[in-house]
């Protein structure tokens, strides 16, 4: 049975190009969102159970650093969304068309279309981020 150790090194050896590099960034996108999905079912939980510790959670969230994690948050939601997309497409629609030559024309238009569609998102969110804990721009 494989170990973790031994997944993750063969992640790390392996010298794919794009498909490589979106596999990879598919699994951290999704681990990142079920990461953020854990923590809002639980804070949300207490609400009404620890009032105190739910308006103590609520400002931890509003911290600069919180607020970058939201804007990443955000990117990994976009991208796992589209590269879903597109793996459905190529698994239920067009499966001949799964060849290495076509995979890394679309993997890197999902890219530029998590980023396209990210981008009006961080300028907002950072905008935002600035105003409500710098006190600039507003």
């Amino acid at each position: 049975m494989s170990t973790l150790r031994t997944t993750m090194a063969g992640y790390a050896r392996y010298r794919g190009r794009e498909g490589q590099l979106s596999f990879l960034l598919h699994r951290v996108t999704g681990l990142g969102t079920l990461l953020f999905l854990a923590i809002h079912i639980l804070d949300t939980a207490t609400v009404y159970f620890l009032p105190n510790l739910y308006s103590d959670a609520i400002n931890i969230y509003r911290s600069t650093l919180f607020g970058i994690a939201e804007m990443g948050l955000i990117f990994c939601v976009f991208y796992h969304g589209v590269n879903g997309l597109r793996i459905a497409y190529f698994d239920m629609i067009a499966p001949k068309n799964w060849e290495i030559p076509s995979e890394r024309k679309t993997a890197i238009w999902t890219l530029v279309i998590s980023l396209v569609i990210w981008f009006p998102a961080f300028i907002l969110m950072a905008r935002n981020l600035l105003i409500n804990n710098f006190g600039l721009g507003g």
